[in-house]
């Protein structure tokens, strides 16, 4: 039974392997899925971006827009600047 409670997924971009990273993104929002939540993967802007490119502000911008109508943030283990400015805009 989805509950419809939009859950964002922050967590490391960046740092480390990018495709990597996009995959523990994934997994950990497959397992809200499951659970009945509606996560926002902002990692999966890195596939639209490889074809599409952007400016870092334009994907902050929409990451923000998403960040309004979600009513939690799961953050991911490890260091991530990005993350951390997405917790802070989510309180």
């Amino acid at each position: 039974m989805i509950n419809k409670q939009k859950i964002y997924v922050a967590g490391p971009y960046t740092k480390g392997d990018v495709i990597l990273n996009i995959r523990e993104a994934v997994l950990e929002a497959n397992t809200l899925l499951e659970y009945g939540f509606i996560p926002f993967v902002p990692h999966l802007t890195g596939f639209w971006h490889f074809l599409c490119p952007n400016n870092y502000s334009t994907w902050l911008d929409y990451d923000a827009e998403w960040l309004k109508s979600c009513r939690a943030v799961l953050r991911l283990d490890g260091e991530s600047a990005g993350a951390e400015l997405e917790l802070q805009m989510a309180d």
